[in-house]
């Protein structure tokens, strides 16, 4: 089921990773799982949200910048990160963005 992240009250910071990915799975969807079941245990992590069609957009929420500098700096999301580099992907960006206010709506 597709779900919204549910974020605390602001200020917390935001990873948006966009990609363009290569032709072919090359075991990518298991690094994504992998990853995101890592990323669920590091301190100071609160949630994620991820599309994809031609391209991707994975929104991180993180409690502080030094989580994300933690999670950056993590052997396992290293790896994944090369991997990503020189085979799942033909371009990519990070932006990190610190959060201020939010609101929403849900019935």
């Amino acid at each position: 089921m597709t779900m919204i992240a549910k974020t605390p009250k602001p200020p917390y910071y935001a990873v948006v990773f966009t990609s363009i990915r290569t032709e072919g799975d090359l075991k990518y969807n298991e690094m994504a799982d992998k990853m995101l079941e890592l990323a669920k245990i590091q301190e100071g992590f609160l949630g994620v949200e991820s599309a994809r069609n031609e391209l991707g957009i994975t929104v991180s929420y993180w409690e502080s910048l030094e989580a994300i500098k933690k999670w950056k700096s993590h052997a396992e999301h290293t790896e994944a990160r090369d991997k990503g580099r020189s085979t799942w992907y033909k371009a990519f960006k990070v932006r990190i963005c610190k959060v201020e206010h939010e609101y929403g709506f849900e019935k």
